[in-house]
């Protein structure tokens, strides 16, 4: 009976300890559900450390830190982080499913279910992609930052705090963009009162983007080119 009994605690252990061990390194967030709908943010990651640390972000930018604990009998997991509010949900349920990992939690009386995939590279946001220089190569439509004529220093400048810069035969444009955190979309906020706030769906291809106004009437769209250095 002793036997048996160190057997089935050596199993326990064992069991808990790999448990433990799957939840370690970094997980991207393939799928939220939350009640009947999904609500998935771009490039969400996690990354689980082997001290019970964690770090949060989305893309390239980590925006959270904390702890997190496992609990190897229920099976439970909580993540508590040091510069955000208190969770004062239950901790997830925790299963696994070939390269996945399931959360689940009742959170304001609704099903909650979190899909992660492991990997080892940071994933991208559809802000991330559109980081950098780009050249001004076709333009359609009432222009609101370019007129139809397209001159060889037409570019649009997008840096990684958030700021822009806009160069045209209308002249230099500053301001600060967002990019929406569920979808491909770019929101423009220029300094001053000339020109308006206004928001674009992007498209990607490799090194090529287009911006295509919404809430418009008409269709108004920039395509634009990477470049590496400015025109002169």
């Amino acid at each position: 009976m002793k036997v048996i009994i160190k057997l089935i605690l050596l199993t326990t252990l064992f069991y808990g300890c790999s448990e433990k061990q799957n939840i370690e390194g970094l997980w991207i967030v393939k799928n939220v559900k939350i009640g009947v709908e999904e609500m998935t943010p771009n490039a969400r990651w996690t990354r689980f450390n082997n001290d019970f640390t964690q770090q949060t972000g989305n893309g390239w930018f980590q925006h959270s830190n904390g702890m997190w604990k496992f609990n190897e009998n229920t099976k439970e997991l909580s993540i508590t982080n040091t510069n955000g509010l208190i969770d004062k949900n239950s901790p997830f349920k925790v299963s696994f499913e070939n390269n996945m990992m399931i959360w689940e939690r009742v959170e304001d009386g609704q099903n909650v279910i979190v899909t992660l995939e492991k990997t080892d590279k940071l994933p991208e946001t559809y802000g991330d992609k559109l980081l950098g220089l780009w050249k001004l190569d076709k333009s359609i439509g009432e222009g609101i930052f370019f007129d139809k004529s397209i001159e060889k220093n037409d570019y649009l400048f997008l840096r990684w705090d958030k700021r822009f810069l806009i160069n045209s035969t209308n002249g230099r444009i500053n301001g600060v963009y967002n990019i929406h955190g569920h979808k491909p979309e770019i929101e423009f906020i220029p300094y001053g009162d000339k020109i308006k706030r206004s928001f674009w769906k992007v498209e990607y291809d490799k090194e090529r983007i287009s911006l295509k106004l919404l809430n418009s009437d008409s269709i108004v769209k920039m395509d634009f080119v990477r470049i590496f250095e400015f025109p002169n």
